[in-house]
């Protein structure tokens, strides 16, 4: 079974407005979806990506305004790669220092150039120079990024797991990752994927566990076409693996399942389907707070509680 590779990251924020303005002025991707924690009504979970909320490009957040900050640990994301064009990488060294963000400096890794920064919050992210050529949309308005030096995406991830081998197996038989190579402790799956194709395994042995809190990843989610493909990797998970897989929660842009994989990371398997189209205009996406059938009725109760984005 082939993916399609990362459907998008889920990760938890301090405040909202410093959420928003890092993620659409400083990085210039869109907010494609404003809408609320589907289990927690009085939080904001926020969705930025291209123009059009391909899957794939999609980096979501839990804006908790008091939140405690989060501590990386093993069973964990402990990175989002973005891919921007080789030849951006100085654009971006540059709009970093800028605009006053923590960064490293450039480092080579699997043949490619990397610069490591971190968002307000203390999330590690990395823009990776790639080659690829996939959509340069997703501007944000006011202060845009030139289309040239756009992030194309979701390059990959690494997580942070005490060993590779259970990991890899799930990457490889259920979500059709191969390995294409190691440096040190890190080891290299690819899917193919033009873009979220790449999931890196930090194995570290014993180390501390991670702390939830702003800054940390919250869950990876991997790309089903449709129900179908997702019920035949569930079928996987639980027969040839024993995972315990949720049963399919319907978020309205997607469907999911989630499970925790054997270096305990928290895995979603989310479907392309319907897509963030379904409840506004492909050119409004972002521009109003869109509740789940269920919190409709507490909409103004709801208006009320949440910070004025």
């Amino acid at each position: 079974m082939k993916s399609a590779g990362i459907h998008h990251v889920t990760a938890i924020a301090g405040p909202a407005v410093r959420n928003l303005d890092f993620y659409t002025r400083v990085l210039g991707l869109r907010l494609v979806k404003k809408t609320v924690n589907f289990d927690d009504p009085t939080a904001y979970h926020l969705y930025f990506g291209d123009e059009a909320g391909t899957p794939g490009t999609i980096v979501t957040f839990f804006p908790l305004e008091h939140a405690a900050q989060g501590r990386v640990g093993v069973g964990e994301v402990e990175e989002i790669m973005l891919a921007v064009p080789a030849a951006s990488l100085g654009f971006w060294s540059h709009r970093l220092i800028e605009k006053g963000v923590d960064h490293s400096g450039i480092e080579k890794r699997f043949g490619a150039s990397v610069l490591p920064f971190k968002d307000p919050d203390g999330m590690r992210l990395s823009f990776v120079g790639t080659a690829a050529g996939a959509s340069a949309e997703g501007q944000a308005p006011g202060e845009a990024i030139p289309a040239e030096h756009a992030i194309r995406g979701i390059h990959g991830v690494s997580l942070l797991i005490e060993e590779e081998a259970p990991t890899a197996a799930i990457l490889f038989d259920v979500f059709g990752f191969d390995k294409i190579g190691e440096e040190g402790s890190r080891h290299r799956y690819v899917s193919g994927a033009a873009i979220g194709g790449i999931v890196d395994l930090h194995a570290v042995g014993g180390f501390l566990k991670p702390r939830p809190g702003r800054g940390s990843v919250h869950h990876l989610a991997f790309r089903a076409r449709d129900d179908a493909e997702q019920a035949a990797m569930v079928e996987k998970l639980t027969e040839a693996y024993g995972r315990e897989v949720t049963e399919v929660k319907d978020r309205k842009y997607f469907r999911s399942v989630y499970f925790r994989e054997p270096g305990h990371v928290l895995f979603e398997i989310a479907t392309d389907v319907p897509g963030f189209a379904v409840d506004e205009a492909p050119e409004a996406l972002g521009t109003g707070l869109m509740l789940p059938d269920q919190y409709e009725p507490l909409r103004k109760r709801i208006e009320a509680t949440l910070t004025k984005l």
